[in-house]
């Protein structure tokens, strides 16, 4: 399936469904509200290793505004070899999409 920025997509393993914020072929960088804390929720999709996850950065910030999961993205597809910037080892899940008609 093709996603594009504005879609909605549902997890598996999750009751609220999260928005696609930035995208390309093989990325989704996906947030959903977290209004305790006036901020957000992430994660990052890989469709090509059918995993999702969090960043391997220490403090996981800066996924609130399009124009930061935007940034994310362009760090994602990089080929610096110097700033490793990926979805955690250790945090890794499967990809669970669930079918929806909704969101079909």
């Amino acid at each position: 399936m093709v996603y594009k920025v504005g879609d909605k997509i549902k997890f598996a393993e999750e009751k609220q469904r999260y928005t696609v914020q930035a995208c390309n072929e093989r990325f989704l960088i996906c947030t959903k509200p977290y209004n305790p804390k006036h901020t957000v929720f992430y994660t990052i999709v890989d469709l090509e290793k059918n995993i999702r996850g969090c960043d391997n950065q220490v403090f996981h910030n800066g996924y609130e505004t399009k124009e930061d999961c935007e940034r994310a993205l362009n760090r994602l597809i990089s080929t610096n070899d110097e700033d490793v910037f990926e979805i955690s080892y250790r945090n890794r899940i499967p990809l669970k999409i669930e079918k929806q008609k909704e969101l079909v």
